[in-house]
């Protein structure tokens, strides 16, 4: 029988005992294989068999109080693959780059079309038109009246609180009882009615009155809480426009963003913001990028470039050309990333939960033995131990103790996901901060993984012009090197005048005729015949330094030298220092050759291994592990995947493609080499606020506890505390969302 996949949105949740409560219900049904509920993201996903009865999941949420509704089926794309190939960041030329092609094929993965759709089909509208402010409102509304009642008439006011009370004490029980029957017996629905019910049996009518309105705002305010965490992510979706310029046959028209296809061009205007992935065919101009990857500065991009959906082109036209559908761009699968990542739980988070199942049938217990024991034994009052008993029971609700760490977990993977930091989930974000050893990568990760010029040596002619006969050949190459010396003849104003019979001579470079002259441009090795002794000095003291040097000539004589390098991240001297001053130790893995290796190295200040294979990497983060440490291995997650597998933590340096965003357990998603500092610090503020959370939780009831027993509180003080410690610790989490790493 084949097997089913269901996707919901649920609205009410608040609190992990909810997302257990549904979870309980929900897998009860028949035909149910399995339910598991996303607090943080409000859905719930349902895989069934055909067994399973149309519209029995809707029935069992709704029975709980909380609201439902299906999402619309995601759109599959076979496109996603070739449309999302990894970058090739590899070059051979003097270097020993070893990047393997690695594809990842998404046949069967699941669409992201939900997780751009389905965001606030439920609960959009403002937190005052809820069911929970509804309820609370007429709940207030009752309790009002019958304050009158009992001021006017005092021989009705017990009967007009009660009257109050079961206003809002009616849904609460019916919730608990539905509970209950669905197989979670322990709920703070439970605690509340027997309080209430226990109060009302002991003449404390009023309070128990008051202690279910106070309960009714409590969840009012931790739902509102738990929204902003939720919109926090769900408002990226809100980037993309809904509308593109779709070029078609020479003119332009309309479309809906999400109709376009792989291979759909479309014009992007001033101001505009990228409706879809792409990359640039036409066009120069400044891309802000700070919705998506929280880069402050805008980027400057020119033909060949890649841009996000939902970033904005600040200064020219920009014709791009689409690379992914709308429910494969780099929005809807961060979204979806995040989102996944929510639902997987830290080891403190499991903890939490594992503990909860305990902790409130202890609370019943220890409320009950608080109620029994002093009258049965040692001829106490049956009223005052009741009503003590009771409170327990109010004081002893687990819901800011299970918020206490999911909702700085939510917040802490929201906050980094808004800066281009994603992390895949609580575990990961937890891991971060035991980082004692930091191994990466070079091409691509400490270097920008494109060669730059940076030396250009004139031998009987100026520097530009030497510049100008390699540019003049180089002109239509794609080769790396090739491209280095057009961007820095492009940079530099230097004339290109067309070449003639421009060939491409394997192995040895490019040849050709310029202005009548036999131009070539050649490596070192291949016009080893040509040079003298100070010439092969100075290739040599440019290969110190890692450098690929190209020989130009003219007429078959030596004229000029140019040497090239690929450049060290413009942050990755920063990066570095932020994680040295932690006291984390940096090693550089590389497959690139010796020299080339250790000149990055020297320039950076870190220690270098060279010449490695993928499985080398893997060996060196194993052997590192075994020494005691807890490392994070940085690539660009191709060919440095066996290592980011093997490492404690694997994070990936790139833009956004599906490498960077599903090989290593992290992905930085503007190539940052001062994120990854600002991960671990993250995860440290996140770990924090956490622990900050539990003090408050479990301190609050310890001291309610203790002046309850004493006489000095009684009910309603204690289910203000347990609303107060809810609330406290759900701001106390949503103060992450403003989390921003060092120097931004």
């Amino acid at each position: 029988m084949p097997e089913l996949t269901s996707r919901f949105r649920v609205e009410g949740m608040d609190c992990a005992a909810c997302a257990t409560k549904i979870e309980n219900a929900v897998g009860r049904l028949p035909g149910m294989d399995e339910a598991h509920v996303s607090l943080a993201a409000g859905t719930l996903r349902v895989n069934h068999g055909d067994a399973l009865p149309a519209g029995a999941v809707e029935q069992q949420v709704k029975r709980l109080g909380y609201g439902i509704a299906k999402t619309a089926p995601g759109r599959s794309s076979n496109a996603k693959a070739a449309a999302t190939a990894p970058h090739d960041h590899g070059h051979d030329h003097d270097h020993g780059h070893d990047h393997g092609d690695h594809h990842h094929t998404h046949d069967n993965a699941p669409s992201t079309t939900e997780a751009v759709d389905e965001h606030l089909d439920l609960g959009a509208g403002p937190w005052w038109q809820s069911k929970k402010a509804i309820q609370a409102g007429i709940t207030g509304l009752a309790m009002v009246v019958a304050y009158g009642v009992s001021l006017a008439v005092p021989s009705i006011g017990h009967w007009a609180f009660i009257a109050a009370l079961l206003v809002g004490l009616v849904p609460v029980g019916r919730r608990a009882i539905a509970a209950a029957t669905a197989g979670t017996p322990f709920t703070i629905e439970t605690l509340m009615t027997i309080a209430a019910v226990g109060a009302v049996i002991i003449g404390a009518t009023e309070e128990a009155a008051t202690v279910v309105l106070l309960f009714l705002v409590g969840e009012l305010l931790e739902g509102v809480a738990a929204r902003r965490a939720r919109s926090s992510i769900s408002g990226l979706t809100s980037l993309v426009p809904k509308v593109a310029r779709l070029e078609e046959s020479g003119s332009t028209r309309e479309v809906q963003a999400d109709t376009l296809k792989v291979g759909s061009v479309i014009v992007v205007r001033p101001g505009d913001r990228i409706p879809a992935d792409g990359e640039i065919l036409d066009g120069t101009g400044a891309v802000d990028e700070a919705p998506v990857t929280g880069e402050s500065v805008p980027v400057r991009k020119a033909k060949g470039d890649q841009v996000f959906a939902g970033t904005i082109n600040a200064d020219a036209v920009l014709r791009v050309k689409v690379t992914a559908a709308a429910a494969d761009n780099t929005i809807a699968r961060v979204v979806k990333l995040v989102e996944e990542a929510q639902e997987s739980k830290a080891p403190t988070e499991r903890f939490i939960d594992q503990f909860s199942r305990w902790y409130t049938p202890g609370v019943l217990l220890v409320g009950a033995l608080v109620a029994i024991i002093p009258p049965l034994f040692f001829q106490q009052g049956w009223g005052e131990w009741v009503y003590k008993g009771l409170a327990v029971l109010l004081i002893g609700c687990p819901c800011a103790l299970v918020i206490s760490t999911p909702a700085a977990i939510a917040a802490g993977l929201a906050a980094g996901a808004k800066r281009g930091l994603l992390m895949k989930g609580g575990a990961v974000l937890e891991q971060l901060r035991k980082v004692t050893m930091v191994a990466l990568d070079k091409t691509g990760t400490l270097t920008a993984g494109k060669p730059e010029v940076t030396d250009i040596v004139g031998v009987g002619i100026s520097e530009k012009q030497v510049l100008s006969l390699a540019a003049t050949l180089e002109e239509g190459s794609s080769h790396p090197l090739a491209l280095a010396i057009l961007a820095r003849a492009k940079a530099d104003n230097v004339p290109v005048p067309p070449a003639a019979d421009a060939k491409v001579q394997p192995g040895r470079g490019v040849t050709g005729r310029v202005g009548g002259a036999a131009v070539a441009v050649i490596s070192g090795k291949a016009a080893e015949d040509q040079l003298d002794d100070e010439q092969r000095q100075q290739i040599e003291q440019f290969a110190s330094d890692g450098k690929s040097v190209s020989v130009v000539t003219s007429n078959d004589k030596i004229v000029g030298l140019i040497a090239m390098r690929d450049a060290e991240r413009p942050d990755a001297k920063t990066g570095l220092a932020e994680l040295k001053d932690q006291g984390i130790g940096i090693v550089m893995l590389t497959g690139d050759n010796e020299r080339a290796a250790k000149a990055v190295g020297r320039d950076l200040g870190i220690d270098v291994r060279a010449q490695l294979l993928p499985q080398d990497k893997q060996t060196i983060v194993k052997e590192l592990q075994s020494q005691g440490k807890i490392v994070a291995k940085v690539g660009d997650g191709i060919n440095d995947a066996p290592a980011l597998a093997a490492a404690d933590v694997g994070i990936a340096m790139g833009g956004g493609t599906d490498v960077a965003l599903e090989t290593a357990d992290a992905a930085v998603l503007h190539g940052r080499v001062a994120d990854i500092a600002g991960l671990i610090n993250l995860s440290k503020a996140t770990m924090g606020n956490i622990t900050q959370n539990i003090t408050v939780a479990l301190g609050l009831k310890v001291v309610f506890l203790v002046t309850t027993l004493m006489g000095i509180t009684g009910l309603w003080p204690a289910i203000l505390a347990d609303t107060g410690a809810t609330v406290l610790v759900t701001a106390n989490a949503m103060r992450l969302l403003a989390w921003k790493p060092k120097g931004t």
